[in-house]
């Protein structure tokens, strides 16, 4: 028997349930429709940037490493270099694939993003070193050329990332740091660090872990295929071979500053005994951003003499006297002041 009732009532659930799944921008459908198409751009992008790579570094990018660089299966990776070829990216010829200049710069476009966001994050925020890469995957695909040429300018057009890579401007190559391996470095010879490696993400972490970082002098003192031991900022590391290979060297062929400073024995400002002036000799090259800033205001300039006056019972911060004024700093921030004692040249 008809039932007005009950029929209003499946009529009213039947217009509910096509609404959820089919309303403009907000049903399921639309929403899933939309997060294919992302997903399927996200793939494309990182693929892109892949192939990029391996070409600069004169490799032949294969469905294999595009599957293991990105994750996916072989059959995924195979319907991804299709769309790629159909959309006019890639050019595919056997069992070679080249981008199309078209291809080029939507690599280029990625790279440059990617490494303008990871400077951005280390210039201008309070994340910590090992969550740059990451946070840089997921942003550089909501960067559009406008908005990464804005946040270039912000930057004041900076030409490497915090990790040492060149960041490409949109139609100009990324030009391949010029740095050997660590593993490579003669033992006893000064080099600088140019450039570490952000991936794999465990061997990275690794480095953060070490306090390496473009910049820094290192001398080689051991290198065998157990380990490779070396000096750096005062410290000694020992690493595995595996691990040391991620981090490029240049060798010092000239007059550098904080090899003299090295040769001549500057100590961290964190080592000074209470009561000791010392003379500030600079700031570490892993000091960026708001921490350098605020150093630079706070008078800690090369030249500024700088005393310890009082610790905390605690041990940390302790109370450095500078240009007439108190100023409390945590031990890993004295750590990152470079100084010589008062009664040394400099």
């Amino acid at each position: 028997m008809y039932n007005p009732l009950t029929a209003l009532i499946f009529g009213t659930a039947a217009i509910v349930i096509i609404a959820v799944l089919f309303w403009p921008e907000h049903g399921f459908i639309p929403r899933w429709q939309r997060t294919r198409r992302l997903t399927q751009r996200v793939l494309s992008e990182d693929a892109l940037k892949h192939i990029y790579k391996w070409e600069i570094q004169g490799r032949r990018p294969t469905l294999e490493s595009i599957a293991g660089a990105l994750n996916i299966n072989t059959n995924t990776a195979a319907n991804l270099v299709t769309h790629m070829q159909t959309d006019g990216l890639i050019k595919v010829e056997g069992d070679d694939m080249h981008l199309t200049s078209e291809g080029r710069d939507a690599a280029l476009h990625i790279i440059r993003a990617h490494r303008l966001w990871e400077r951005y994050l280390a210039e201008e925020t309070g994340y910590t070193e090992e969550v740059w890469h990451g946070q840089a995957e997921e942003f550089e695909h909501t960067l559009t050329p406008d908005a990464a040429d804005a946040l270039a300018a912000q930057l004041n057009f900076p030409t490497h990332d915090p990790h040492g890579d060149p960041i490409p401007t949109l139609h100009s190559d990324v030009v391949v740091h010029a740095g050997e391996p660590l593993t490579r470095t003669a033992i006893d010879m000064p080099a600088r660090i140019v450039h570490i490696e952000d991936e794999p993400d465990i061997v990275y972490a690794q480095l953060v872990a070490e306090g390496l970082h473009p910049g820094q002098i290192v001398r080689v003192t051991e290198s065998t295929n157990q380990r490779v031991r070396f000096w750096t900022n005062g410290n000694e590391h020992v690493l595995a071979p595996m691990v040391a290979a991620n981090v490029a060297v240049m060798p010092l062929t000239s007059f550098d500053e904080e090899t003299l400073d090295e040769s001549e024995g500057y100590v961290r400002l964190s080592c000074v005994e209470m009561g000791t002036t010392a003379v500030v000799t600079g700031l570490s090259t892993a000091c960026r951003g708001s921490e350098r800033r605020r150093f630079l205001d706070l008078g800690i300039t090369r030249g500024t003499n700088i005393t310890p006056e009082m610790r905390s019972p605690g041990g940390d911060p302790t109370a450095y006297r500078i240009r007439g004024a108190l100023i409390a700093l945590r031990e890993s921030q004295a750590h990152q002041i470079k100084v010589k004692l008062e009664n040394k040249q400099l």
